[in-house]
């Protein structure tokens, strides 16, 4: 099985990147802020950068190795295509085509420009550039960074197939979690160098270690003091709304609940969820088919139906209801 090790240090202006990082056949997905080391880290494993440690392919250290003799194929973000070589060429400068243009769709552009191809294309191209070399190992920096959202649905899907019909040790770099959890197995954290958590997608939402990671997965962020009552968790937020909980915790604490657990009425629901939340909608949101609801200081994500039905508006107040399951707690110590 195709495996790629990295154990690498790399300094930056305001820290340094220090990541260890198994990749075997398969995707890792690197998500984080702007400036936490995720561009970089891939360059080190290109040899783009100087870097102190090791970089290991399939039991083949490339540490001592220059960037031309290290079998990796990189997508760059703003994927630098040549203005002056067809899509065919393009291909070519990374290794015979053979029939990747086929495969990636893009045949019938062989003989385009880039400035003629829009931005799916382009990424197409890209990919077909750097499979060309018949790499070890694949990394991919922002590969959806540059696509308008409806594009960007659907040039996902079709790299989340390719990616799993490849089978390499393929490392993608994004800031979007939705990004790195459709095409990844797994998905780590990096904020200044570090990372901070890694694993399934799942994973990372039903148990965050931190609320950076909580939130940077999509779920709303409640700051408050968490007591024992009965037996659920009642948070005191810092309004002085009380949420509950199924989770056990006692002090400060961050109480997560994601989009897609809220719903949404003109009034209290007698249902069985025992969060509530009254306050106006701040704002309105359509994604896709879906529609993100502010209220308060709730995020829900219902869909366009709901929205349309419950006729929203700024400024209308409405009731963000939540199950005591779906409020995850996570300690600030």
């Amino acid at each position: 099985m195709a495996e790629l090790r990295v154990d690498v240090t790399v300094p930056l202006r305001s820290f340094e990147l220090r990541v260890a990082l198994d990749v075997a056949a398969g995707t890792v997905a690197i998500v984080g802020p702007s400036g936490a080391g995720k561009s970089t880290l891939l360059r080190a494993v290109a040899g783009l950068v100087p870097a102190r440690g090791r970089v290991e392919v399939n039991g083949r250290d490339w540490s001592p190795l220059p960037p031309e003799r290290r079998s990796v194929g990189f997508v760059f973000q703003d994927y630098a295509l040549f203005p002056h070589l067809t899509v065919r060429g393009n291909v070519a400068f990374g290794g015979p085509p053979g029939d990747l243009l086929e495969r990636l769709g893009i045949a019938h552009l062989a003989g385009a420009r880039p400035r003629e191809l829009s931005g799916g294309e382009r990424q197409r191209v890209a990919l077909a550039r750097a499979l060309a070399r018949e790499p070890e190992v694949l990394l991919l920096d922002e590969p959806l960074a540059a696509l308008d959202p409806h594009t960007r649905d659907t040039i996902r899907a079709e790299l989340r197939t390719t990616l799993r019909e490849l089978g390499l040790p393929t490392v993608v770099v994004t800031h979007d979690f939705v990004d790195a959890a459709a095409l990844a197995e797994r998905v780590g954290v990096l904020v200044e160098g570090r990372l901070v958590q890694i694993g399934h997608p799942d994973e990372l939402i039903a148990a965050p270690v931190s609320p950076f990671v909580a939130r940077f997965a999509g779920g709303n962020v409640l700051h408050g003091y968490a007591r024992r009552a009965d037996t659920l968790t009642a948070i005191e937020l810092d309004d002085r709304t009380v949420i509950l909980s199924t989770d056990g915790a006692a002090g400060e604490v961050a109480a997560v609940v994601y989009p897609w657990d809220v719903t949404l009425a003109s009034a209290v629901p007698s249902d069985s969820a025992q969060n509530h939340v009254r306050s106006a909608v701040s704002s309105v949101v359509p994604v896709a088919n879906r529609v993100r609801v502010t209220v308060g200081p709730v995020t829900a994500e219902i869909t366009a139906e709901s929205a349309s039905r419950l006729a929203i508006r700024e400024g209308d107040v409405l009731v963000a209801t939540w199950k005591a399951t779906a409020t995850r707690l996570v300690s600030l110590s």
